[in-house]
C-alpha cells in the first residue's frame, strides 16, 4: 500500500505459555510473537508499533518490555498496579515503554478501581512527571465518571477504540459526548481501531465528527490485532481499509497514521 500508516498504534503479543489472570476476558490458544507483528507490518508497509498491554496477563508485562527494548521501532502501554514506583518506570521509560494502560472494559462495578484515591492520583502524577500517557479501555459508560479525574492530573491521555461508544445511541451517546469534549484539552488522542467491534460502517459518522472537532492532529490508527476473539474473522488488509472508509481524504489519513502517532509515541 502506497499510502499504509506508518504506525500500528494498537496490536497485542501473545504467548499461551505465560500464565493467565483468573477470569481472562479471552484465552488465545496461539501465539501472536513479535517477530509475527514485524512480518505483518513489512508486509503492508508499516515502519513502527505500539503494543498495547493485554489483560489477561495482568501486570506481567516482561515480554512486552523485551519486545521493546530488542526493536527500536517499536513503543509500548504496559499494565501496572497503582503502586508502580518512579525508579522502575524509569527503566522502563529506556527501554520504550511510554504509558500505563487501564483495561477496566470486563470488570463489573463492584470490582471496579476507584480512581479518584490518593495510590491512583500518584500513578497519575508519575505518569505524568515522566511525560507518559495514560491509555484508556475502561468499558462502556465508564469515561464520564472517569475523564474528570484523568484532565485534572494533566496527564496525557490516550482513548481505544473511539473511546467505546454506544452506536446505538449515535452522536448523543454521553461516552462520546464526553471524548468530543475532552480531545479540545489538548492533552487527549483517540484511536480509530476495533471497527470490526462495534460496526465499521456505523463509526463512519463518529470519525466524521472527530475530525470536525478535532482535527487529525489528535487522532491515531491501530490495527488491533490478532483481533481477539474475532480471529479468522478479520484480516490486517480489512482493518486498513476502515481507515480510508473512516477517513477518506488521503492528506488527513496521512497526519492520523504518520505524523500524528509518530510526535506522540516517538518524539
Amino acid at each position: 500500500m502506497t499510502d499504509a500508516p506508518l504506525v500500528d498504534c494498537h496490536f497485542h503479543l501473545f504467548d499461551k505459555a505465560i500464565p493467565f489472570v483468573d477470569r481472562p476476558r479471552h484465552i488465545p490458544d496461539y501465539d501472536f510473537t513479535v517477530e509475527q507483528v514485524l512480518a505483518t507490518f513489512d508486509q503492508y508497509g508499516i515502519r513502527y508499533g505500539v503494543i498495547a498491554g493485554a489483560s489477561l496477563y495482568g501486570t506481567y508485562n516482561d515480554h512486552v518490555i523485551r519486545a521493546v527494548r530488542q526493536h527500536k521501532r517499536l513503543r509500548a502501554s504496559i499494565i501496572a498496579d497503582p503502586d508502580l514506583d518512579l525508579y522502575t518506570m524509569e527503566k522502563m521509560k529506556a527501554d520504550g515503554i511510554n504509558g500505563v494502560r487501564l483495561v477496566w472494559i470486563s470488570l463489573s462495578d463492584d470490582r471496579l478501581p476507584n480512581i479518584d484515591t490518593y495510590e491512583w492520583k500518584r500513578l497519575l502524577r508519575r505518569i505524568r512527571d515522566l511525560d507518559w500517557h495514560i491509555h484508556l479501555h475502561v468499558g462502556p459508560g465508564r469515561l464520564p465518571s472517569i475523564m474528570p479525574t484523568i484532565e485534572a492530573s494533566g496527564v496525557k491521555a490516550v482513548l481505544d477504540h473511539f473511546g467505546y461508544p454506544d452506536i446505538r445511541l449515535g452522536m448523543d451517546c454521553p461516552t462520546f459526548q464526553t471524548v468530543l469534549r475532552t480531545v479540545q484539552n489538548g492533552r487527549t488522542w483517540v484511536k480509530l481501531s476495533a471497527g470490526y467491534r462495534m460496526g465499521s460502517e456505523a463509526l463512519i459518522p463518529h470519525a466524521q465528527k472527530l475530525l470536525q472537532e478535532a482535527g487529525p492532529e489528535r487522532l491515531v490508527w491501530g490495527s488491533d490485532a490478532p483481533f481477539a476473539s474475532f480471529e479468522g474473522k478479520v484480516t490486517y488488509q480489512q482493518t486498513l481499509d476502515d481507515l480510508k472508509r473512516w477517513v477518506p481524504d488521503e492528506a488527513q489519513r496521512r497526519i492520523i497514521g504518520s505524523d500524528t502517532p509518530l510526535k506522540l509515541y516517538f518524539s
